[in-house]
């Protein structure tokens, strides 16, 4: 057997092997077999990565935007001739299986294109003669070097997509800490980012442990975070950075809803149901993991759900054919197994069960197969809480307003959905509805980068969320300029008065 690969971290644009002697597993889901491993970075490698950050940050955040904006060009151009590399890379390590995995890498792309624009969204603006004789100028500019901590799920589109292009972009440096189950994805795209022409420290990656983290959010040096992950840990990283003077953006859980009406497609609406739910193996945050499907049409739907369940190809995840791969690790799976039979021993009526799911010849692979729950009923906390696997439960209700009330009950609001054909109560629904991304007979709402992925209560905390204006807003802060040029009659004028407010108020005082 050849030696496990100890993988390596990086600083100023070089790999380094760290001299920690604590390693992460890093697997193959489908397989169960060890592929490599990451290491557990020293607090003395971590904070080197924070130092490169700082050291980078005067020069990075003085070059023109143009300047920036032409390696993120060139890092885009190297992701697309890199891709199908990057998603098998991707599948191999989380899961997904291929078509999801080039989605994942495809995200980075997107945003990289939304990011170059941003010679037009971080303008200030101004104003001559805001008063008497005086102009006011506002600038947006960098701030510093922020902290992304990235979760395993989306090992591409997170850390580059959601964090790294607006960052830099903006002209901050960033110190990623890359999630240690699958690092290899963010590695690889590393590379890249720097064959783009990245200069030294903009970027520096490491994989270390929780004390680490814990201990960047006081770090001086540090002046951003930017998390996603569980709302347990979002909690205590919002919490700990804010109090340190921060600002921090925390995505966290979720449980997504959807409400199906009576006069919706059930076919339609079904693979629709199945392809969220069931996408990435159920581990997104907006996945739709309810379904509350008014009574009248409810057992039809079920079934047609089903159905569609039974169907699914279950495998590696980097077979072509393959529509549902595992799960991410051993223990994933057996959280998710025995959140399954939580549901069971809660009285939900669980009409499909994934839990003997095993591909052949994958059989060591960490794989749940599709399950549905029916008649979930309030108080269930299958139906509640997220299971972050491929489970999808059903709560009937008897009309729209029931439906919405159960829905906003839930404590997590990042997304909710409406299957229907009435648009009175689509209008209603997206009025109404607590979830910050909302679908009209669209099974995963999440708006494209030009626009902000916005959750709401437990599902966020903090006040700018990723992407779109809010994005650059976020790695950006205000500065005003007000100037008043002295005229020659106005310098000779020894006897002049000076208001205590002068040019702060606009009407004569």
């Amino acid at each position: 057997m050849s030696a496990i690969r100890k993988l390596l971290y990086c600083v100023d644009n070089e790999w380094r092997q760290s001299a920690t002697d604590k390693y992460t597993p890093v697997m193959n889901p489908s397989t169960g077999e060890q592929i490599a491993a990451a290491p557990v970075c020293l607090p003395a490698e971590v904070d080197a990565a924070v130092q490169a950050a700082k050291a980078a940050y005067p020069d990075w955040s003085s070059k023109p935007v143009g300047v920036r904006t032409q390696v993120l060009f060139r890092f885009r151009e190297l992701v697309n001739q890199h891709f199908e590399e990057l998603s098998v890379l991707l599948a191999t390590e989380m899961g997904k299986n291929l078509n999801e995995s080039r989605g994942d890498v495809h995200k980075v792309v997107e945003a990289c294109e939304v990011a170059v624009g941003a010679p037009m969204e971080i303008q200030g603006y101004a104003m001559m003669e805001a008063t008497r004789s005086h102009d006011i100028c506002l600038y947006r500019e960098a701030v510093g070097v922020f902290l992304g901590i990235a979760p395993y799920n989306f090992p591409a589109m997170i850390p580059f997509g959601w964090f790294i292009p607006l960052c830099i972009v903006a002209g901050n440096t960033m110190v990623l800490k890359a999630a240690s189950m699958v690092p290899q994805t963010g590695m690889r795209l590393l590379e890249l980012l720097i064959e783009a022409g990245l200069p030294k420290g903009v970027v520096n990656l490491v994989t270390c442990s929780r004390q680490e983290v814990a201990n960047l959010l006081s770090h001086p040096d540090i002046r951003g975070v930017s998390f996603v992950g569980s709302t347990s840990t979002g909690v205590k990283i919002y919490s700990g950075a804010a109090a340190a003077g921060k600002r921090v953006q925390c995505l966290t859980e979720a449980k997504n809803h959807a409400l199906l009406l009576e006069d919706a497609p059930l076919e339609w609406s079904a693979q629709r149901v199945i392809n969220s739910c069931f996408g990435c193996a159920g581990q997104r945050c907006m996945a739709l993991p309810v379904v509350v499907a008014q009574e009248s049409v409810a057992d039809r739907f079920v079934e047609i759900l089903k159905g569609l369940g039974e169907r699914l190809v279950v495998g590696a995840a980097y077979d072509p054919d393959t529509q549902l791969g595992p799960v991410i690790s051993a223990a994933h799976k057996k959280s998710v197994l025995d959140w399954i039979d939580k549901g069971v021993a809660e009285g939900a009526d669980l009409v499909l069960d994934g839990r003997a799911c095993a591909p052949k010849g994958f059989e060591n692979g960490y794989f749940v197969g599709p399950t549905i729950f029916d008649h979930v009923a309030p108080g269930m906390t299958i139906g509640d809480q997220e299971v972050f696997g491929p489970v999808v439960c059903i709560k009937r209700v008897r009309d729209f307003e029931e439906g919405l009330a159960v829905m906003n009950a839930n404590p997590f609001a990042n997304g909710s959905s409406i299957f229907t054909q009435n648009g009175h109560y689509a209008r209603e629904f997206a009025r109404r509805t607590d979830g910050g991304m909302v679908g009209v007979n669209v099974g995963i709402p999440v708006p494209l980068a030009f626009f902000p992925f916005c959750g709401n209560k437990r599902s966020f905390f903090g006040d700018l969320h990723v992407l779109g204006r809010d994005g650059l807003r976020f790695y950006t802060r205000a500065k005003t300029v007000t100037t008043k040029w002295v005229s020659p009659k106005e310098s000779g004028d020894a006897r002049a008065r000076v208001s205590t407010w002068e040019g702060t108020i606009n009407r004569e005082l």
